[in-house]
């Protein structure tokens, strides 16, 4: 296994790389996204061959998960031959997970295949179980077209976390029907608290929040949860419900800052590395990767002067009714 080699000013080992491999996606999410977007140009996108080369370059560095994210990540042609190729480094033991987050839309097409190339779990977002607000809050998106695409995962042998932002007076309703949904299902399911990041209206963003301190004690009305201690690597936290045994996450980087913990980095499809998804400082990492094609030494310098900079947490807040901490860049630019 490969030592931590990256490690933060904070003495956080990174270990789990989040890489954003397109901007693009078929839905237009009101929390992640505006509906008429700019999309990059081609010509700035990392091509398939530098993401396999960035994404070794961390692996050589102690990463031992990588999740593939977007945007809408299999919307990009080509990406299941760059999973296949870079499937090596599981076939080899020096990552430990290859993983992606969808929003199911494509999952019918792909998901045997995403098991063969040694995938063994995919995130799906998933707000609501009704088609009428599905598409509202989707804009573009179908309903019955992700629920058969999470069919399809579970058919071939993946395990599927659903991943629900919680919205006021939008899902609120709906909090027992997808957590029953998923048990049925044997799916874990995360509720995230949404994130000011994007274009969107101050009292909009504010209006949206629905704090999961909230969402948990309504829970608790009902059943019994129990505290886990298990990290899937990532920002959640985990209860167990005593009744059910299923598990249930929450993200919580309004109401609990998770900072203290963070072991993670975010690149984009152009080579910009964030080091918070709640700071606006990042590195470009395009420009060594593309000066130097014969010699990994400045990329490598490069990433670890970004992580020298990793700060310590982020600021959003939404206390005072006022939003805090707001990120210009929507979170299909990050990656999610």
């Amino acid at each position: 296994m490969n030592p931590p080699q990256l490690v933060d000013p904070f003495r956080r080992p990174i270990s789990y790389l989040r890489v954003s491999v397109t901007d693009r996606c078929d839905f237009r999410c009101v929390y992640c996204m505006s509906e008429h977007m700019t999309f990059l140009p081609k010509r700035e996108l990392l091509t398939l061959e530098e993401l396999d080369r960035l994404c070794t370059a961390f692996v050589d560095l102690g990463v031992r998960k990588i999740r593939i994210t977007g945007g809408e990540p299999l919307v990009r042609r080509g990406i299941l031959d760059f999973m296949r190729h870079f499937a090596r480094h599981l076939d080899s033991g020096r990552l430990d997970e290859l993983t992606v987050t969808t929003n199911g839309s494509q999952l019918r097409r792909f998901a045997t295949q995403l098991f063969d190339l040694g995938m063994r779990r995919v995130n799906v977002s998933l707000d609501t179980l009704d088609a009428v607000k599905f598409a509202r809050v989707t804009r573009w998106g179908r309903l019955p077209q992700v629920l058969d695409g999470i069919d399809a995962a579970l058919e071939a042998g993946l395990r599927v976390k659903i991943n629900t932002v919680a919205l006021k007076e939008f899902n609120e309703d709906e909090l027992f029907t997808l957590v029953n949904w998923c048990h049925q299902r044997d799916m874990d399911i995360t509720f995230i608290e949404v994130m000011p990041m994007g274009d969107i209206a101050e009292q909009d963003r504010i209006g949206q929040y629905w704090s999961l301190e909230d969402l948990r004690t309504r829970l608790s009305a009902i059943y019994s949860l129990t505290d886990l201690a298990e990290r899937s690597g990532g920002p959640a936290r985990y209860v167990r419900v005593d009744e059910t045994g299923q598990k249930i996450g929450f993200i919580t980087p309004l109401s609990h800052n998770f900072c203290e913990s963070c072991n993670r980095v975010r690149l984009t499809c152009k080579g910009e590395l964030f080091m918070c998804l709640g700071q606006e400082d990042s590195a470009d990492l395009r420009k060594p990767l593309r000066s130097y094609p014969d010699s990994d030494e400045p990329l490598v310098a490069a990433i670890r002067g970004a992580i020298a900079r990793k700060p310590k947490g982020h600021d959003f807040d939404y206390s005072r009714q006022t939003v805090a901490g707001t990120m210009t860049r929507h979170m299909s630019h990050t990656g999610g």
